[in-house]
């Protein structure tokens, strides 16, 4: 029914007596199982667009970002604020 590891076997067992409670009890309902814990949902071509292009535009502004606090401490030097 499952093999010996304890994570997959464990769901299979409460599957396996959820099916039973449920037989006992008359339902025609079931219980079933899988093992993949995410769903394969595709993406559409735009969020995967709007995606790299938000990422394109962080990776540049975290680029453009130490100089800025460079260039600041040096005119701070500059003018002897400290």
């Amino acid at each position: 029914m499952c093999s010996a590891e304890p994570i997959n076997c464990f769901p299979v067992l409460v599957n396996i007596l959820s099916n039973t409670f449920l037989r006992l009890f008359n339902s025609t309902a079931r219980i079933r199982i899988w093992s993949k814990p995410f769903y394969d949902i595709p993406k559409s071509e735009i969020e995967s667009n709007v995606f790299f292009a938000y990422l394109s535009f962080v990776l540049i502004l975290a680029a453009g970002l130490p100089p800025h606090f460079a260039v600041s401490s040096m005119e701070d030097y500059k003018v002897k604020s400290m």
